[in-house]
């Protein structure tokens, strides 16, 4: 088919057909995706010849989706789930490798043909992973943490693996080689830290000052650095990770990973359907029975080792488990290993049809445990208790802060607002699109997120509908609305207070379910007039309040509201 936008425009809607079905059918949609992928692929339409256009969109979705995961991973939570990711990922490829190699060995395979396939199958998809938990707002729970540690892990080993394998069918010297790759790799992070502490917070305030050029920074960042960590040999998924960390501990990261993932989200597609559209099924008719062991063994297998290895080290049985169900599925670094012994001529070429039709089977198999983990533990916890150690560890579910009580806006009004919850110690946070008062409350210690309210991303990314109470301070009316109606549909028992800039607003708000609207003047008015019945002639009771009003004054211009 000629014209490369036709063929997106067709491949869309193949994709958006299949994915209508995956609904309906109440299934995954990357399964949906890799399906559409088959479908538009050489073994039915063929509508994808220029593969390398839909090459760079695919390696787009990846950077953009491991960019937002490492803006959710700064450095405190390396050090917190550093050690276990560590000892799990080296642990569980070196246990998938070996018992995947006798089975090799049992079910007939030569002895380098069962260490391709064994390796080949101890890595877990990255890609897939990180998206799925990102669709269930995992990605800040503690096995979601451990997760993306492990794969760093294991994506690191699978590097090293390929410039071996790759070197030795160049003829160069594989040792010296990665030695190098190393070195310049080590000096790119020696490079970034300090950018990331010293430069970066500097350039925040400047950079948040306008909303498209946040974007185009972030966008800028990313790409770059994933760009650059490929040209000095290693993975795109490692630089992007390595971009995204250095801008975790920005108070601006919440605002730019919810801008970044409708971008993620449309370019992540064409990973899948690119997937797809490369699956090769020669014919593997007599593999049956092994792609049948091997599927279970890496759905099953897989599992319990890392269940095993998690137990071993104190965690409890909850996140052992969780952890466990995410590698059940192998990488596509997987397929690219074998794809490399069958160019060198050390495996037979239905090998990689093998290897490629597991990679089909796990990929859709995860994504069903993944997706249905809670109800699958719910199910299977009671004969779980053998993992866990009686004094499980020095674990704590550190999820994402839960708050009870947001308040968006510290203007005018959000100060009086914000002084109660705090004096009243309220589990409470600041939410504001202004980066120099995000900077103030940040200096002040002061609970603190930036971010746009009117970006229904950014909420379903802070959890706002979780909230006991939300108090919305701003006045904007199409930004209360959506508010309320978002919080309505996930959480009738919030308590919304909001804003209104006069009394017709005010009776659209209480007629979309505001609990209370604020308006400004009526209270003001109101305020004085209270202060008037209440002191009458008596010129010591408004000195009372003189000095209480002087009070409250000098508060806010210690927090540096010197105009309101």
């Amino acid at each position: 088919m000629d014209g490369v936008f036709l063929q997106m425009g067709v491949i869309l809607f193949v994709v958006l057909c299949v994915s209508f079905i995956m609904r309906i059918l109440k299934q995954p949609l990357i399964v949906g995706y890799i399906f559409s992928g088959i479908i538009i692929g050489p073994i039915a339409l063929n509508l994808i010849p220029h593969t390398e256009i839909f090459s760079v969109f695919s390696e787009l979705g990846l950077a953009f989706l491991l960019f937002i995961v490492g803006i959710h991973l700064n450095p405190k939570i390396i050090k917190e789930v550093g050690k276990i990711s560590l000892v799990t990922g080296i642990g569980q490829v070196i246990f998938t490798a070996l018992l995947g190699y006798f089975i090799g060995i049992y079910l007939g395979f030569s002895s380098l043909t069962s260490i391709y396939i064994s390796v080949a199958l101890t890595f877990s998809s990255t890609i897939v992973i990180m998206k799925l938990l990102s669709d269930k707002d995992e990605l800040d729970k503690l096995h979601g943490k451990i997760s993306i540690g492990f794969l760093l892990v294991q994506d690191l080993i699978a590097v090293l693996l390929l410039m071996i394998i790759s070197s030795l069918s160049t003829g160069s010297g594989a040792t010296s080689e990665i030695v190098y790759t190393l070195i310049k790799g080590i000096l790119l992070i020696v490079l970034i830290i300090p950018i990331g502490f010293y430069i970066l917070p500097n350039l925040n305030s400047f950079l948040a000052k306008s909303s498209e050029f946040l974007f185009l920074f972030a966008i800028s960042w990313g790409i770059g650095f994933a760009a650059l960590f490929e040209y000095v040999g290693f993975s795109i998924e490692i630089g992007a990770l390595v971009a995204g960390v250095s801008l975790s501990m920005s108070p601006y990261s919440n605002s730019i990973s919810s801008k970044l993932r409708p971008l993620r989200d449309f370019f992540i597609i064409t990973f899948f359907v690119l997937l797809g559209s490369q699956i090769i099924f020669a014919d593997v008719s007599n593999l049956i029975i092994p792609i049948i062991i091997f599927s279970t063994y890496i759905l099953i297998g897989n599992p319990i080792i890392m269940i095993i290895l998690m137990g071993i080290f104190g965690y409890s049985k909850k996140t052992s488990f969780m952890s466990g169900l995410i590698v059940a599925q192998i990488s596509e670094f997987s397929l690219i290993l074998v794809a490399l012994g069958v160019k060198l001529g050390q495996i037979p070429p239905e090998i990689l049809s093998f290897v490629t039709v597991i990679g089909l089977i796990t990929i859709a198999g995860s994504s069903y445990l993944i997706i249905y983990s809670e109800k699958i533990y719910e199910k299977l916890a009671k004969y779980l208790t053998f993992i866990e150690r009686k004094k499980a560890s020095n674990e704590q579910e550190n999820r994402q802060h839960k708050y009870d009580y947001f308040l968006l806006g510290e203007n005018r009004i959000g100060f009086s607002i914000m002084k109660l919850f705090k004096t009243k110690k309220k589990n409470y946070v600041v939410i504001d699109f202004n980066p120099d008062r995000i900077n103030t409350l940040e200096s002040h210690k002061i609970p603190c997120i930036f971010g746009d309210v009117s970006d229904l991303e950014f909420l379903e990314h802070i959890k706002i509908e979780d909230a006991k109470m939300v108090v919305s301070t701003i006045a904007e009316f199409s930004t209360n609305m959506l508010l309320l109606n978002y919080i309505q549909e996930k959480n009738k028992n919030t308590i919304i207070i909001v804003t209104g800039a006069h009394v017709s607003e005010a009776s659209k708000l209480y007629d979309a379910g505001a609990d209370y609207v604020i308006l400004p003047h009526l209270l003001g008015s109101q305020y004085v007039a209270d202060i008037i019945t209440a002191s009458k002639e008596n010129k010591k009771k408004y000195k009372i309040e003189r000095i209480k009003e002087m009070k409250s004054i000098n508060e806010r211009l210690k927090m540096g509201r010197r105009k309101n």
